[in-house]
């Protein structure tokens, strides 16, 4: 092992706020591992809306918080408990999904750390641990995505809206998508819907009912939260599955699970942590998605790329709809 440094660089925040809360560390110390941890240096680091989530107050964490819930970078330490079947070693190439990230270390409990092959780089490995495994897990266990479906994918140019679009269509469904922009719309084209709706000009019920003749979509994925839900609702066709699986405009609080009963329709909210708890389940949707990405199925479209002192300029970027695909903390720049 190399000689590591006595502190690092760090992005934490001590309240809760706005972006102004993040605060760049320049000594922070190194992490403290676990006897099943990997110690790892992190390259790079995803930016993602459940950082704002936890920045914001609305997911409760212990403050003070070392941000970041995804990243990719090299084993630099093995606790001394790691199982052997894991097959990690100090060297080997890694995305983790863990708490911290946006550091120059990160101590990673080792089932949740996989391996990369050489057909996925380090950038796309920091960028498909969470946005990508939401995206898989959802068209496989939240909604089992099928041949012949008609998938409505809401914010289709986002990083998360985009892997799903490309899962969809890899799966064999009809896919509809929402953008805000023209420019937004090319690029979920690109990602392979069939249909896209730019919703500021358009009434999205409408269109899907017209796209589907007033049928409705076999499930609707969307992580809007608030301010779509209704018409989420609305545009799940009957016995059909409405999965929300985010808050961008706020979560949602006026909602009566009555409702649910006009159509029969299927409500899930789902989080990632759930549905890869034990590391059987770890293992074989990120297995899956690794294959995907490497045989160029599903290819992270990387929005944008900042520095450690430019997380908050990020998560500003992502929450004020400046920026499509995925977002990337550049650690060691």
């Amino acid at each position: 092992m190399d000689t590591l440094p006595q502190s690092m660089k760090a992005v934490v925040i001590d309240k809760h706020g706005d972006s102004s809360v993040l605060r760049l560390e320049t000594q922070h110390p190194l992490p403290v591992m676990n006897e099943t941890d990997v110690l790892v240096k992190v390259d790079y680091a995803g930016v993602n809306f459940v950082d704002t989530y936890q920045r914001s107050g609305l997911y409760p964490v212990k403050l003070p918080l070392q941000v970041g819930r995804e990243g990719a970078g090299t084993i630099v330490d093995i606790g001394s408990n790691v199982p052997p079947s894991y097959g990690l070693q100090v060297g080997n190439r890694v995305a983790v999904f863990t708490q911290g990230t946006t550091a120059e270390y990160v101590s990673a409990p080792a089932e949740s750390v996989m391996v990369l092959p050489r057909s996925v780089s380090t950038e796309q490995g920091a960028a498909i641990m969470l946005q990508g495994l939401t995206a898989w897990t959802i068209v496989q266990d939240a909604h089992k995505v099928e041949q012949g479906q008609t998938i409505l994918i809401q914010a289709a140019a986002g990083g998360t809206g985009g892997m799903l679009v490309q899962m969809c269509k890899h799966l064999g469904a009809t896919v509809i998508g929402t953008v805000s922009t023209p420019k937004k719309a090319e690029i979920a084209k690109k990602h392979g819907c069939d249909h896209v709706i730019l919703y500021k000009d358009n009434d999205v019920q409408e269109e899907v009912m017209r796209i589907t003749s007033t049928k409705g979509c076999h499930a609707v994925l969307s992580g809007v939260g608030e301010a779509t839900f209704a018409q989420d609702l609305a545009c799940t066709r009957r016995k059909g599955t409405l999965v929300s699986y985010g808050n961008s405009s706020g979560a949602v609080s006026s909602f009566r699970v009555l409702d649910l009963s006009k159509k029969n329709v299927r409500l899930v909210r789902p989080t990632l942590a759930n549905y890869i708890t034990e590391r059987d389940e770890f293992v074989l949707r990120s297995q899956q998605l690794l294959d995907l990405v490497g045989s160029g199925v599903v290819r992270p479209e990387l929005g944008g790329e900042y520095r450690l002192g430019e997380v908050a300029q990020a998560q500003d970027d992502l929450t004020t709809q400046k920026t499509t695909g995925k977002l990337l903390i550049n650690i060691q720049t």
